[in-house]
């Protein structure tokens, strides 16, 4: 029994759970806000990312089947149901069908534009929320971690100065254990800088795919339905490719 005793492994005198105990409720409470600051970033990166996917994957599904359709009517039911690209057409069919009702004269196009554009926008909109709070963390975790550590360092300074022992090991155990404050807040910034960059990067290409189908919808609707984009180059080249393989494998064999 003793000997087990002796080889059980010694807590970490200076670990996280010692610099909690040490520092007291500020330490505890900021080690409590960091955390919450981390999950709610991550719970913002993941939940814009699946929003992003959903509209990327919108977007491939109106390429391969809107244009296809006789109308836009037939090519907005098509669509999913409260989809990004079907708002974009049904708000394109509402400014058509609504500028023959003005009594004061505005041109179809600008009329037609302006609806798109706020379509395009509100999306854009949307796509945009929670983004702040990401950039938020990202700048505030080091300073909050700070905070930690500088109250750390002063009840460590003062708990030295009371007990008047100044050699290393005194102060080296609750300086470094108020310093693990600043480190955590680093941790927490981090990603949440990262992924805000990530999330705009990725917005600005979501946005662009939208406003290229919106500029596609406005040219068919100023056009009455004469301007319309040619299917996909890439289902053309993809049914090419088959016949080209056939081809070479049908040319016989040359002799040597």
């Amino acid at each position: 029994m003793s000997t087990e005793a002796a080889e059980a492994p010694a807590e970490n005198p200076y670990g996280l759970r010692a610099a909690l105990e040490e520092g007291g409720i500020v330490a505890q409470a900021t080690f409590g806000i960091l955390v919450l600051m981390s999950a709610v970033s991550w719970y913002i990166l993941f939940t814009k990312w699946f929003e992003q996917q959903k509209i990327l994957k919108q977007g491939q599904r109106a390429r391969e089947n809107f244009w296809r359709s006789n109308s836009l009517r037939e090519g907005a039911a098509k669509l999913e149901k409260n989809s990004a690209y079907r708002q974009i057409v049904e708000d394109g069919i509402e400014a058509r069908e609504t500028h023959d009702k003005l009594t004061d004269p505005v041109e179809a196009h600008e009329w037609t534009v302006n609806a798109l554009q706020r379509s395009v926008g509100s999306v854009a909109s949307k796509l945009t929320e929670g983004l702040a709070i990401l950039a938020t963390v990202g700048s505030t975790a080091p300073f909050i971690g700070l905070f930690g550590t500088v109250v750390g360092i002063y009840r460590a300074l003062v708990k030295i100065g009371a007990a008047g022992q100044a050699s290393i090991d005194a102060v080296a155990g609750p300086v470094g254990e108020a310093l693990i404050m600043t480190a955590l807040g680093l941790i927490v910034a981090v990603p949440a800088v990262m992924a805000y960059n990530w999330m705009v990067r990725r917005n600005k290409t979501v946005v662009e795919e939208l406003q290229k189908f919106s500029n596609e919808i406005h040219g068919y609707i100023v056009s009455d339905g004469k301007v319309r984009p040619s299917l996909t180059s890439a289902s053309a080249s993809a049914a090419k490719k088959p016949a080209a393989a056939a081809t070479t494998a049908a040319k016989p064999a040359t002799k040597s």
